[in-house]
């Protein structure tokens, strides 16, 4: 690290939709052909600014299970020799009906462990609890609870830091969610990003941090009726083709490659849309 602020060389980026980046699409991709930003590409952008050779890979795809994440994303990983890699997944094997949570965590501990022998700095996060904005949500609150202890268990095991969004968003804030309550919206991701900066030493990340947190807006309380139209209007929007794709054992990360497959310089490839 410099005075500046940390110096990376190599950020390669694991996981699941939060870090491909729904909801933050970038600007002008044609809808149904999105190419997202999300807080990883945040991130980076971030980082180029203190050491602008900086290269980049996100292999995140949306929908996969941590065994998927762990099976087709650590080699590649490895093999782009990374000084920096985030790994973040296991929520969607938290929404399955069964689900091992110590496997998850296990699944955790071997990547970051591989990551950081070769000499990586590996970033790792909680999850925050969404019962209080989407009913559903509380059907998995105490295996959320479970699993984000299980993080921070695993981080104090492999030195990985954690960015603890359980903490940073333990108060609902409109403002941070998509319309499908469970992906970050832009300003989400933006909060993300500045969350991992701070973990990372990035100077004036906690300052920013500390007036976002200040300005969290209330949600103001809906008429009953109103409530219910929301409410089945997401059921339908968005929990319907959920179960859909869990009844038909498909994802939706089917058919989906990595935006950005190879290690290449951050500012010369910073927005990639169709």
């Amino acid at each position: 690290m410099n005075s500046v602020g940390p110096v990376f060389n190599r950020f390669v980026a694991l996981g699941d939709s939060t870090t491909e980046g729904l909801d933050d699409p970038y600007p002008g991709g044609r809808v149904g052909h999105e190419v997202y930003r999300g807080w990883a590409d945040r991130l980076a952008a971030k980082l180029a600014m203190i050491n602008p050779e900086l290269h980049y890979a996100n292999l995140a795809i949306r929908g996969r299970l941590i065994a998927g994440i762990a099976q087709t994303q650590l080699e590649p990983a490895l093999a782009m020799r990374p000084d920096l890699a985030s790994v973040v997944g296991g929520v969607n094997d938290l929404l399955r009906p069964k689900v091992d949570l110590d496997e998850v965590a296990a699944h955790m501990q071997s990547m970051q462990t591989k990551l950081i022998a070769q000499g990586a700095t590996v970033i790792s996060m909680t999850l925050p609890d969404l019962a209080s904005s989407m009913r559903v949500a509380r059907l998995v609150s105490e295996r959320l609870k479970i699993y984000n202890q299980n993080m921070r268990d695993v981080a104090a095991k492999t030195g990985a830091l954690v960015v603890d969004l359980a903490h940073e968003l333990a108060v609902y804030d409109p403002r941070g969610w998509s319309s499908d309550r469970l992906h970050a919206s832009a300003d989400g991701h933006e909060m993300i990003a500045i969350a991992a900066a701070r973990e990372l030493g990035v100077p004036g990340a906690e300052q920013q941090l500390v007036a976002l947190r200040r300005d969290i807006q209330r949600p103001p309380a809906r008429p009953p009726l109103k409530a219910a139209s929301d409410e089945a209007l997401w059921v339908w929007t968005h929990l319907r083709p959920w179960i859909v794709r869990r009844v038909r054992g498909t994802s939706s990360g089917d058919g989906i490659a990595p935006k950005r497959p190879t290690m290449k310089p951050f500012l010369e490839h910073s927005v990639a849309v169709e």
